[in-house]
């Protein structure tokens, strides 16, 4: 991926805290291609996920519109997430991906402005682990570059307030980050 603008304009200014886990296993970081590439991994993400604000910019609620934005990215272990899923969902075990909001309560609208300032607007942090991941794209026939695509922009629409409490807001969720997905070059998957 190149750092160009987005489908809909100018991507937004982004900026991505990224780590990749210290423990993450050499044949899966080499499988997850430049995504898990110490390298190009960063920057990769940052016009990924400013591609997807780009995309997102008419249909979020105004105290999230904002021209610049700061996120965290980990890609990490099951035993790492499995601790985060336990110590903030109170639930055993791993899963593929976790998202810590920052913005829960929606920031009066011109809060940032009124400092006469542009200061990105924390969104939170995203979590995903590249071995529930990697389990995930063979159970989905697609290779593990996709499906990391896809958790993080599923971490990327919890962060802006999306949610799932029923089968059909999931569906309208998944739908939507396809929808994302396929804009920003991303092959549409065999199954989700």
């Amino acid at each position: 991926m190149s750092a160009e603008i987005g489908p809909k304009g100018e991507n937004p200014e982004l900026d991505l805290a990224f780590e990749l886990g210290e423990a993450l296993d050499a044949d899966l970081k080499s499988a997850a291609g430049a995504l898990a590439s110490p390298e190009t991994a960063e920057q990769d993400w940052t016009w990924l996920v400013g591609s997807w604000l780009a995309d997102l910019a008419n249909e979020l609620p105004a105290p999230l519109r904002h021209p610049a934005y700061s996120l965290g990215l980990l890609i990490t272990d099951d035993r790492s997430i499995a601790v985060l899923n336990r110590e903030w969902r109170q639930q055993e075990g791993p899963t593929d991906v976790l998202a810590f909001a920052a913005q829960e309560a929606p920031l009066p609208p011109d809060a940032l402005a009124e400092l006469g300032e542009v200061e990105p607007l924390e969104l939170g942090d995203i979590v995903i682990s590249l071995e529930t991941a990697a389990r995930q794209a063979q159970d989905h026939d697609h290779d593990l570059e996709r499906e990391l695509r896809f958790l993080a922009c599923h971490g990327l629409l919890h962060l802006l307030g999306w949610d799932h409490p029923d089968a059909a807001s999931l569906e309208r969720m998944l739908a939507r980050q396809e929808l994302l997905l396929v804009q920003a070059g991303v092959p549409i998957s065999n199954q989700v």
